[in-house]
């Protein structure tokens, strides 16, 4: 095969469409058309010479060549991502307010900022903690210059990083789930986590309680481990003295929330951007789904 070259946008597109199994969700992710993504696949099987996704199935499946070069593309990506913000570190500096629910400072930031922090010594970030909503309205009016927040109804804008499962927690030890009603400890109302937690219990036909309102997660924590209340959390959120409670639990599945990262309108600063940049690709799950290399769509919410 002759020497060819990759534009990093194509093998960006090519991880999307592997890790979601759609070409729609990925165009929607990224901004562009579907035959604009049906063309970089196109081309990505040009460039290699090789079929990447088997012809006829209804959605992208991995052929074996594919997921060779799936294994190449994410560290290609990996390695020009990490060569990028080294070389851009030591010439950005500035302030950055991101903010976000305490649920995502909590369990999902903590490593991320530790590694954006030794990319970039001379950008101090500002962590804000509120509830997804308000934190919309923060940054529309620019208050906050970057928000990662979960997608609630009514959202608009924002790019999708993440997608979160949902599941019942409760304390281990503890047999509060058997109880009738179920006590729950939840967010305020117009939170999603609290509407899905209602919702689901309602068509499984099982009678509930509200136990504890809580708009900080160590609220919710500290209901679950006194063992008063089943909650829902992310899976990300599950520690150590946290049981997961599935259907043998006579607790109904949960689906996937998903994560949108949202910047100030205007002219962002340098700093501002190495850090929208630096969330953006570093909060993607790229674990591997049980259905590699047969994909299926990923849940809406």
């Amino acid at each position: 095969m002759a020497f060819f070259s990759v534009d990093m946008r194509v093998l960006r597109s090519f991880l999307s469409v592997v890790e979601t199994g759609s070409i729609s969700e990925t165009a929607r992710r990224l901004g562009r058309t579907q035959p604009a993504i049906t063309l970089q696949m196109k081309r990505l099987e040009d460039l290699t010479g090789r079929v990447l996704f088997e012809p006829d199935s209804r959605k992208p499946v991995l052929t074996d060549e594919g997921n060779i070069v799936l294994s190449y593309a994410r560290a290609i990506l990996r390695l020009h991502d990490e060569l990028h913000a080294q070389l851009a570190s030591t010439d950005i500096e500035g302030h950055v307010v991101l903010g976000t629910p305490d649920l995502y400072a909590a369990f999902l930031l903590p490593g991320v900022l530790a590694l954006f922090r030794k990319a970039f010594p001379r950008i101090q970030v500002e962590l804000r903690c509120s509830l997804s909503t308000p934190l919309v309205s923060l940054v529309q009016r620019g208050e906050v210059d970057i928000a990662l927040v979960t997608r609630m109804p009514g959202f608009s804008g924002g790019q999708v990083v993440r997608q979160e499962q949902l599941i019942w927690v409760m304390g281990e030890g503890h047999d509060v789930h058997r109880a009738e009603p179920v006590p729950l400890a939840l967010l305020p109302p117009g939170n999603i986590y609290r509407d899905y937690a209602i919702e689901g219990l309602e068509q499984a036909g099982r009678k509930w309680r509200i136990a504890c309102t809580s708009e900080s997660v160590g609220g919710l924590q500290a209901a679950v481990f006194g063992g008063i209340a089943v909650t829902v959390l992310c899976r990300s959120a599950l520690v150590h003295g946290m049981r997961a409670l599935g259907v043998q639990d006579y607790f109904p599945p949960l689906p996937r929330v998903e994560l949108l990262l949202y910047r100030a309108s205007g002219p962002m600063s340098a700093a501002a951007t190495a850090l929208y940049d630096y969330l953006a690709h570093n909060l993607a799950d790229r674990t591997p789904q049980s259905e590699t290399p047969h994909l299926r769509e990923s849940t809406q919410v």
